[in-house]
């Protein structure tokens, strides 16, 4: 029997593969030479240990090596960015890029900012002008805050203001505020990486004013609000409210700065997300700086806004870790579009976010009762699974308003001949790729986080399990 390893094809015969060299124009040769080598080794060991000898010829060990070679770009593929369907009900979906852009915000990404543009052009004057100016100057009129910045994150906004203004100074905060907010990122650390040296008062459910003001000292800076965004304290609880600290803070000459979190632009108090801090609310309390994330409840690109008094934001501005965490143009010029959106009033209409939070149950009743049976009448009579609707909950996400579930309508898939999980994983490795959730082994698919127009996409998704 001759050597199983003289049947081995080598990397040259296998680049110039059809299959392989179809994917050396889309992903590099470098790449798919590397996975060439890597499809060899492992059909070299699989021949050591005696697997697939059985019957072995050249062209079966070739077509085995270019199958591993595609199972390696399919892997690759994964790791790499690419659109899903959200059809979980999880609006700001952290793990799915959290609020979905507008179109006019894509718009302005593709046709402005992609290009040259006028990041930090005056075209008045033909000389440099401010990177951020226009998103800077909408956000601080629309929170009637004195003045704006932004940079890429909102713990990026934290951790810029108490390093600019408390560096080696005092920070008083609440204990029931040393939270932690996701990915290992504590209050407490942000603290003492900035430089600043921490001081609790009250306890975890009760801090008094009292507790803030005997605090206070020589070496006081700041009073620090976070806002707990991903949990609640309920019951015995009590804590001063922004007037009444930002009243102390003026007295005692340091600054009051609160760190909203996910923060909102609009009123969402009638869609059970009251409380929720409302920006320009905060600024008008007296809060001397606030700082939130821009794609939580405003709706649009990753980044963390600070508004307040124009004296501390250009005292950040001046600080040199300001240059290191400024955003670039694509999120200034998408920021500006979902800025524009509120100005006009039409954020609701315009920005995803909202529309979903915003749905009426009603309407997503109507969608999921049409979307269920057109669905039935596409399957064949072999189907895998049973569909139907029931009644469910939505979720906010993203770390906001975590009491919060909006009622809903759902549509069931129950599995005939495979679990749940099964579906869950067919559509999780389909073209595209749909997310949903599995319940009491029933997969659950929530149309307030999928587009009316996306549905037919979804739809054939689901039939092709």
């Amino acid at each position: 029997m001759p050597n199983p390893l003289s049947q081995l094809p080598s990397i040259d015969e296998l680049l110039q593969a059809d299959a392989v060299a179809a994917m050396s124009t889309e992903f590099g040769s470098g790449r798919v030479k590397s996975w060439a080598r890597l499809a060899v080794e492992h059909l070299r060991a699989d021949l050591i240990n005696g697997k697939g000898t059985e019957a072995i010829s050249k062209a079966g060990v070739a077509a085995q090596a270019v199958e591993h070679i595609g199972q390696l770009r399919d892997e690759f593929s994964r790791s790499l960015l690419s659109g899903v369907i959200n059809a979980t009900g999880v609006v700001i979906h952290t793990n799915l890029g959290r609020a979905p852009l507008s179109e006019n915000a894509k718009r302005a990404i593709a046709d402005t900012a992609a290009g040259y543009c006028t990041l930090e052009y005056d075209i008045a004057t033909g000389k440099r002008g401010k990177r951020g100016r226009g998103a800077e100057e909408l956000i601080a009129s629309l929170t009637g805050a004195e003045a704006a910045v932004i940079v890429n994150n909102c713990a990026s906004a934290a951790f810029l203001t108490l390093t600019a203004l408390a560096a080696g100074r005092e920070v008083v905060i609440s204990r029931g505020e040393l939270v932690e907010i996701g990915g290992d990122f504590r209050v407490p650390d942000v603290l003492a990486r900035s430089g600043c040296i921490l001081k609790e008062v009250g306890t975890t459910n009760r801090t008094k004013l009292a507790d803030y003001e005997k605090a206070i000292g020589e070496n006081t800076a700041m009073l620090l609000r976070v806002h707990p965004s991903n949990y609640r304290i309920i019951g015995f609880t009590s804590s001063p409210g922004n007037a009444e600290l930002a009243a102390l803070a003026r007295e005692k000459g340091v600054v009051f700065f609160e760190d909203a979190g996910s923060g909102a632009l609009a009123d969402l108090s009638q869609y059970g997300l009251g409380n929720e801090p409302l920006i320009s609310r905060s600024v008008a309390e007296g809060a001397d700086l606030v700082a939130f994330s821009g794609d939580k409840l405003l709706g649009g690109p990753q980044s963390g806004i600070i508004v307040g008094r124009r004296d501390l934001v250009e005292t950040i501005c001046r600080h040199p870790l300001y240059r290191a965490l400024r955003p670039d143009k694509l999120t200034y010029a998408a920021l500006e579009a979902t800025l524009l959106a509120y100005e006009r009033g039409t954020h609701f209409e315009e920005i995803h976010v909202l529309r979903m939070l915003s749905m009426p149950e009603a309407e997503i009743e109507t969608r999921a009762t049409a979307f269920a049976n057109e669905l039935r009448g596409k399957l064949p009579e072999g189907r895998f699974f049973d569909v139907y609707v029931m009644r469910g909950e939505s979720a906010i996400g993203g770390g906001s308003a975590p009491g919060v579930h909006p009622e809903t309508t759902l549509v069931a898939l129950t599995g005939r001949s495979v679990s749940a999980d099964e579906i869950e994983r067919r559509l999780r490795l389909g073209n595209p790729a749909v997310i949903v959730r599995i319940a009491e082994d029933k997969v659950l698919i929530d149309l307030r986080t999928v587009r009316p127009e996306h549905e037919k996409e979804l739809m054939a998704a689901i039939a092709a399990v």
